[in-house]
């Protein structure tokens, strides 16, 4: 299993994610559960939010009522939500995502703003935002969950979380599966992509807009979730509903449920994003085998490309493990961001205590620069054992760099700033 928490360590460091936890599924139950960087509780038991996959939760509980007879998939959504904007919109259109609704509602970035009651979202989503027609193409609305959740509010004649919890979360056993945050949790964060510092992302209740991502959980609960979606279970749904939930309607997209192919094979389940949050979850439903990952930073891993990662055949190697800079020295400020060498663009990061240069995406090839008491000077590449001259403007701000006769500006070619001896003639930057 050393293999595992190596893949979950090159996550991590690649990733520059704060904290990470993961946990591999054989024949449906956990068979390795792991953490790296600074996980705030047991790997296993430590709550993260998980954003979309909370689709998956209100997506089960639709067909819940659909088995029942209490809704049809072809059902227009106005039916149960006759003041929404989109009534004419299908059931089965907005599970598949299909339906033509615009993909964030009206109004401020709802996942990090205070949630609005159902009457102001509704109210500010007339029907005029829509995109396409119904059935046109794929188009991902996480307005079009809101629906679906109040949808099943009415029909049950009790809050959507209370219908999730009740009947799908108590007969599962996923006790650790919330609407807030409960302890031990992580504190979500997004990592400055130049400064790799923190910043905290607020836990907003998000209201009217929960079902589309609200739910907190851990790695234990989402495993049993994850099994759940390949077996089915008698108290919940039945595996011949998920077999129809996990068909494609569109392109890499069930009824609630988001399909990939890793090596050959299909895996459903669903990825999640939610400010300062990532999440990934998805099952063979053939082999019960099948992956969870949960991460509190809003970039850095691509939540598709988890199975991959964890469940593939090649071979792990090792990375530096990441951290965050607490510390930012006076002299660096201003200095990590986008700079221009002639019109070849590079990238410059404060990095656990040095500064890296590097072509954007190309971060193995790094000009490293230390900061000493006589200066900034470089100690790993071509640089190496150069001092870099930093030339600010008179309120600070940083006009310049100047490595021996290497000029880099925050512009190609900066008309203000004079470049001794022409322009670079080297084509692919400093070598």
């Amino acid at each position: 299993m050393s293999d595992l928490q190596t893949r979950l360590e090159r996550i991590q460091g690649r990733g520059r994610l704060p904290s990470v936890v993961a946990g591999v599924l054989t024949d449906g139950s956990l068979s390795w559960v792991g953490g790296a960087g600074e996980v705030a509780g047991p790997p296993d038991d430590t709550q993260y939010r998980i954003g979309s996959i909370t689709k998956t939760l209100v997506a089960v509980a639709v067909m819940r009522l659909r088995d029942e007879g209490l809704l049809a998939l072809s059902d227009p959504i106005g039916r149960f939500v006759p003041e929404t904007g989109y009534a004419d919109a299908t059931v089965r259109d907005l599970l598949a995502h299909v339906a033509g609704l615009q993909s964030e509602p009206v109004g401020s970035w709802w996942e990090r703003s205070p949630g609005v009651e159902l009457d102001v979202l509704l109210a500010a989503n007339d029907g005029s935002g829509a995109v396409a027609r119904a059935g046109e193409y794929y188009h991902y609305s996480n307005l079009g969950f809101a629906l679906l959740g109040e949808a099943v509010a009415r029909v049950r004649g009790a809050t959507w979380w209370d219908v999730v919890s009740g009947e799908l979360l108590v007969p599962l056993g996923m006790t650790r599966t919330t609407y807030l945050p409960s302890a031990p949790h992580a504190q979500g964060y997004s990592v400055d992509h130049f400064h790799e510092t923190l910043t905290e992302e607020p836990h907003q209740d998000t209201r009217a807009m929960a079902p589309a991502g609200q739910v907190w959980s851990t790695v234990s609960d989402l495993a049993r979730w994850a099994d759940f979606l390949a077996t089915g279970h008698d108290d919940v749904l039945a595996r011949s509903t998920l077999d129809e939930m996990a068909t494609a309607q569109s392109p890499g997209y069930g009824l609630g449920l988001r399909l990939i192919e890793v090596d050959g094979r299909w895996l459903t389940g669903h990825t999640g994003s939610m400010p300062g949050f990532l999440a990934s979850l998805f099952v063979d439903r053939e082999t019960r085998r099948g992956s969870v990952l949960m991460t509190n930073a809003f970039s850095g891993q691509s939540m598709e490309a988890v199975p991959g990662a964890l469940l593939g055949d090649e071979e792990p190697e090792p990375v530096e493990p990441w951290r965050p800079s607490s510390d930012v020295p006076d002299v660096v400020r201003g200095l990590p961001g986008l700079w221009c060498w002639g019109n070849t663009a590079l990238e410059m990061r404060w990095h656990h205590g040095l500064l890296r240069m590097h072509e954007p995406g190309d971060d193995e090839d790094a000009y490293e620069f230390e900061v000493r008491a006589d200066g900034i000077v470089g100690t790993e590449g071509y640089h190496r054992g150069e001092t870099l001259h930093v030339h600010r403007r008179p309120d600070g701000s940083v006009s310049h760099l100047v490595c021996a006769t290497f000029v880099y500006t925050r512009i190609p070619y900066d008309p203000d700033v004079e470049i001794p001896g022409g322009h670079p003639v080297r084509r692919s930057g400093p070598s």
